[in-house]
């Protein structure tokens, strides 16, 4: 089993790695920034140490300064969490050059998978149904708009390397398409280093499906599905597991094509690969993430497996215990993210410090996160900071659980999207499942015009 790991990450992240290590005995070396030296998780662990000061590219992004402190911590091994440095090909080669275990897939692996074009040929040989796309690799104008063309408006701008909707772009005619292009580049360098594209077809209304799986390299099991389809600007906001809306035929096949992957790859760790779903429950490899999904907890809810814990074993090489038979769904689960925006002014970052916070509890609530009373939240970051997480029987008793525990919520001294998704919990066709990646872009005006309506009622009963 590794004995010492550096936690390459912050916020909840960091705290989720940090609590599966220390059950399972393995010592802890956290990472921070000048900017997170108030956070709780560098009293948890065993050591921690300063990084740099406060932007990400001096810190959590800093290869260098995060395999020397490994180095001299005598950590063996490194776990990258999400997002930062989690996908990068160069930082796993780095570490596994040093002799340091990355936790997380073989470097190539990641290098493959992160090149969506490479991704999409290599889905499309194993027989997986894949989006028409094309590169964009020093086409003329002419040629460029005869690709659009070909694929059919709306086409979709994205970025080659990375995820998570940045450098993505909606076009839907030759006049916006330029402009566009120039925006994505810029959009794409600044947040993965490399303004390669790619134009795709944009399939209208989709469900974002994604399937979790495990493999050590000898044997791979999937964990079912989550509906990720609840998106604002790309970025997730609700998921849930298992998706109640997809027919159990479409769900086999999404499995399946998830194994044939895993297998064509000999990926090892744990991964996601997500799919677009249209109303026909045709289906379309989307990518692959070869990182921890900030979602995996609805699946550890609903399966009762650690994954993190999973994959500190298969990256020690004792594999996997767990047979697919092994795997059972029971019950649903629902996660919000907790953001530190304002929805009611236009979504906007939102920091400073916490001056009251009352958590919520109960039988299968959890309250992920690393924030406390008089916590600073830091402007340097992502907004995220938090997760509440619950399960119940059924998908409706779970809505109802979520909306108790974001009532039961109450973080003072800054904004946060809480309001927004809870009145989300009270639309008709949410509640009916009618979810598609549009949805939020779709009801935003009026998800807002109800969460002013609640507050008010609030504020008259008080």
């Amino acid at each position: 089993m590794i004995k010492k790991v550096l936690i390459a990450n912050r916020g909840e992240c960091a705290l989720s790695i940090l609590r599966s290590a220390r059950e399972l005995g393995i010592e802890t070396l956290v990472i921070y920034s000048k900017a997170d030296a108030n956070q709780s998780y560098i009293y948890l662990a065993d050591e921690a140490i300063c990084i740099g000061d406060k932007f990400s590219k001096d810190t959590y992004l800093n290869m260098d300064a995060i395999i020397t402190c490994a180095k001299e911590k005598s950590c063996d091994a490194i776990h990258p969490g999400y997002g930062f440095l989690s996908e990068s090909y160069e930082f796993a080669k780095k570490v596994v050059d040093e002799g340091i275990i990355f936790i997380g897939p073989n470097p190539e692996v990641i290098k493959l998978m992160g090149d969506k074009i490479q991704a999409k040929k290599l889905m499309e040989k194993i027989g997986v149904p894949v989006a028409k796309a094309v590169a964009l690799d020093n086409q003329s104008d002419e040629e460029i708009l005869k690709i659009c063309t070909d694929i059919g408006y709306p086409i979709l701008l994205k970025a080659r390397s990375g995820g998570g909707g940045k450098g993505m772009r909606r076009v839907d005619s030759a006049d916006e398409i330029f402009h566009s292009i120039n925006l994505a580049k810029v959009e794409a360098k600044a947040s993965f280093g490399d303004e390669k594209i790619f134009i795709e077809k944009l399939i209208e209304q989709p469900r974002h499906i994604e399937v979790q799986i495990l493999s050590d390299g000898d044997k791979a099991i999937h964990l079912f599905e989550r509906e990720c389809s609840l998106q604002r600007n790309n970025q997730k906001l609700l998921e849930e597991a298992p998706c109640n809306f997809i027919s159990m035929k479409l769900k086999e096949k999404l499995y399946k094509a998830s194994l044939d992957c895993v297998n064509a790859t000999k990926y090892t760790g744990a991964g996601t690969i997500e799919f677009l779903v249209d109303n026909d429950e045709n289906f379309y490899f989307c990518e692959m993430n070869t990182r921890l999904q900030v979602e995996h907890a609805v699946t550890e809810m609903i399966t009762g497996i650690d994954i993190i814990k999973e994959q500190f074993k298969i990256a020690s090489g004792i594999g996997l215990s767990i047979n697919q038979e092994d795997v059972k769904c029971s019950g649903h689960s629902i996660e919000v993210r907790i953001n530190s925006v304002d929805p009611l002014n236009n979504f906007m970052p939102s920091s400073g410090r916490i001056n009251f916070l009352f958590t919520p509890g109960g039988m299968d609530t959890r309250f992920d996160s690393a924030i406390y009373k008089d916590f600073d939240v830091p402007i340097y970051y992502d907004s995220m900071i938090g997760k509440i997480i619950v399960k119940d029987n059924k998908r409706l008793n779970s809505i109802k659980k979520l909306r108790r525990a974001i009532e039961e919520t109450m973080i003072e001294g800054i904004k946060t999207n809480l309001g927004f998704m809870y009145a989300l919990l009270f639309d008709v066709d949410f509640l009916k499942g009618r979810l598609h990646t549009n949805y939020i872009k779709d009801k935003e005006e009026v998800i807002i015009n109800k969460m002013k309506e609640v507050a008010k009622n609030v504020h008259e009963r008080s």
